[in-house]
């Protein structure tokens, strides 16, 4: 099980300088899929992008994803980790077989190494934790890997992060306190105590 100190440094993620970006222009497929099942998510994200200047297609399904990448191959990609019919690596790598240069963005709501790691095994550049606005998109999408990256100005703090974990294990065990608090090697009271607050900033 991983401990929520690991979590953190894959939550504080690392936001590039405008001096890092390259310029959407840079780029002859400008097309952008977006795979969410949450639509309201999805529809906002969407036309912050068209705003941006990327000609956006949407998806809400792993399903749907694929079928949209065999009828356009996109630049580029904003995969949500956790979709309805399965898990958006799929997605990934089904865009991976069909244009290996496009440019993929993970989104999770929850920090998870292994999934990250595997997201970047597929071929997802960058991973982003949820919600991610669409300045953060762009920037990851269009972030240069060759430069060095700057500190983050407001990464998520370590109780957030901790109290994120917390709850995705709960989640995971089927919202079964005694089982969570088992698995987190936590008193059961010191466990109900920190799922009745509200998440911390």
């Amino acid at each position: 099980m991983l401990s929520w100190k690991f979590c953190i440094s894959y939550h504080i993620r690392v936001m590039k300088n405008d001096s890092t970006l390259k310029n959407l222009s840079d780029f002859d497929n400008k097309s952008l899929l977006i795979v969410d099942d949450d639509n309201p998510f999805r529809e906002r994200l969407s036309r912050a992008m068209e705003k941006k200047g990327f000609e956006v297609l949407q998806a809400e399904s792993v399903k749907k994803g694929i079928d949209a990448v065999k009828v356009k191959k996109p630049g580029f990609a904003v995969v949500d980790l956790r979709l309805s019919d399965g898990n958006g690596l799929e997605v990934v790598k089904e865009i991976q077989n069909s244009n290996s240069s496009s440019r993929i963005i993970m989104l999770t709501g929850y920090g998870n190494i292994p999934t990250a790691v595997a997201a970047i095994k597929q071929g997802a550049i960058d991973y982003l934790a949820k919600p991610a606005d669409a300045d953060d998109v762009e920037k990851a999408l269009l972030a240069d890997p060759k430069q060095k990256a700057a500190a983050p100005e407001n990464p998520m703090s370590a109780d957030r992060v901790k109290w994120e974990h917390i709850h995705r294990v709960f989640e995971l065990c089927n919202r079964n306190v005694s089982e969570t608090a088992r698995r987190l090697k936590m008193h059961r009271r010191t466990l109900q105590r920190i799922l009745s607050k509200r998440s911390p900033r």
